[in-house]
């Protein structure tokens, strides 16, 4: 997916992220902290199934690139923390307080970058629904890395 500013409101509440030259991140993709740099959603590892790439993504989940880092790149990046940003999402039924968490590709092999889904528990998500559209989603992120994740413990 090409770059996307999904940002639609409220405080980013934004850090400057280090980003490895051989990974390319694009505006809007979800990103997670590996330990000393940022990386986009699809570059996680597979864990073997969608709910277990969430919970790992989630853990790690650090917030949305809000610049790119092209290939050959070692500049850092900003990447918000907080805020209200637009997704794409499959989803039909979302409603205002849902988790949300990233989508596994069809292929079921990695996360997508800019694409959320419904998730039934917190530790799997990124954030909570605000609005729902036909195949957009308007989500309040919280950063795991910066604000301890989502909170509550219903949805």
């Amino acid at each position: 997916m090409s770059d996307v500013m999904r940002w639609r409101y409220g405080d980013t509440q934004p850090v400057v992220a280090p980003v490895d030259s051989t990974t390319v991140i694009e505006i809007g993709d979800l990103v997670y902290w590996d330990g000393d740099d940022a990386k986009p959603a699809s570059l996680q590892p597979d864990q073997g199934n969608e709910a277990a790439n969430q919970q790992l993504f989630a853990s790690k989940f650090l917030g949305v690139a809000m610049q790119r880092s092209p290939a050959g790149s070692a500049s850092p990046i900003r990447v918000a923390t907080a805020g209200v940003f637009e997704f794409p999402t499959p989803e039909t039924a979302l409603r205002l307080g849902d988790w949300v968490g990233v989508d596994e590709n069809d292929a079921g092999t990695a996360l997508e970058n800019q694409r959320l889904v419904k998730v039934t528990v917190a530790d799997n998500a990124v954030g909570r629904v605000v609005r729902a559209a036909s195949g957009t989603v308007w989500v309040a992120v919280c950063s795991t890395i910066m604000a301890g994740g989502v909170k509550g413990t219903t949805a």
